[in-house]
């Protein structure tokens, strides 16, 4: 999909860029596929922020998609490529042979009017979904499940892929996009293919209005504050980031840079490579 650049009519648009929406083959949703989505602007159930800059942006519904792709042995043709402003993939629209309607994740190379499969006896074909232990080694994959029977969760953004390096006994490598590798059971779906809109990561937005659109608030410098509001605020004149023994510090005195904050994770010890390299 090519990307557009806009003439420079105003500061604004010097060096924006954006879609040309070229493969999407319908602007209007499927009604039957569409719930509201409430807001929250960061905040969790007690109502303080947990997730600063965040508020605003575009009125959105959310699109059911079917990330467990279970429908087995139930043939499905695409219908329509569709834009979903809640990710950054596109959303094919699936029509199968039982009249059930589902969105999945478009992949690259996906055409409208091609039929999908899902289960064991699915073929090794772009869009259909099958266990670990059906695929040959070094496919490229997406919409990866993490347990059996609970959905894909790796490798769903766009231009994302995840290979399929080995198979050891009841378990897979998989090579993730960070360049983790991680072993993953081999009863667990994935779907074939890599996920489509693969310019999404050359979009330049061009102005901070564009962020507002998504919801994004500025971001403020934490040496620009008070002292009172975060801890590099205050002092005479520019002063460096951080404190004299802890360094760069996130508003609450967590430490910014070089300090993990991964909690430990039962499926921790399913990673083979770290994505640090250590």
């Amino acid at each position: 999909m090519p990307i557009k650049q806009f003439k420079p009519t105003s500061p604004g648009r010097r060096g924006m860029s954006g879609y040309t929406f070229e493969e999407i083959t319908r602007t209007t949703a499927e009604k039957s596929l569409l719930r509201p989505l409430t807001k929250t602007a960061g905040r969790n159930n007690q109502g303080r922020v947990t997730q600063r800059r965040r508020g605003g942006g575009h009125k959105r519904r959310y699109r059911v998609v079917d990330f467990l792709r279970n429908k087995d042995g139930v043939p499905g043709i695409v219908h329509a490529v569709e834009y979903d402003p809640n990710r950054s993939a596109r959303l094919a629209l699936i029509h199968y042979a039982d009249g059930e309607k589902r969105y999945i994740l478009a992949p690259e190379q996906l055409r409208v009017g091609e039929s999908v499969l899902s289960g064991e006896s699915a073929s090794v074909r772009v869009g259909n979904a099958l266990p670990l232990s059906q695929i040959p080694l070094g496919t490229t994959i997406h919409n990866v499940e993490l347990t059996p029977g609970r959905g894909g969760q790796l490798g769903r953004s766009a231009g994302s892929s995840v290979q399929l390096m080995a198979r050891e006994g009841k378990y897979a490598h998989l090579r993730l996009p960070s360049g983790e590798v991680r072993l993953v059971h081999v009863t667990c779906r994935c779907t074939i293919g890599q996920v489509g809109n693969l310019e999404h990561e050359s979009i330049t937005l061009g102005k901070a209005g564009r962020n507002r659109h998504r919801g994004r608030r500025p971001k403020v410098r934490g040496k620009a504050m008070n002292p009172d509001c975060h801890p590099h605020g205050g002092g005479e004149g520019g002063t460096s980031v951080g404190r004299r023994k802890s360094g760069p510090v996130s508003p609450t005195g967590v430490p910014a840079i070089g300090y993990r904050t991964r909690r430990r994770k039962p499926s921790d010890k399913l990673i083979v490579r770290r994505r640090y390299g250590k």
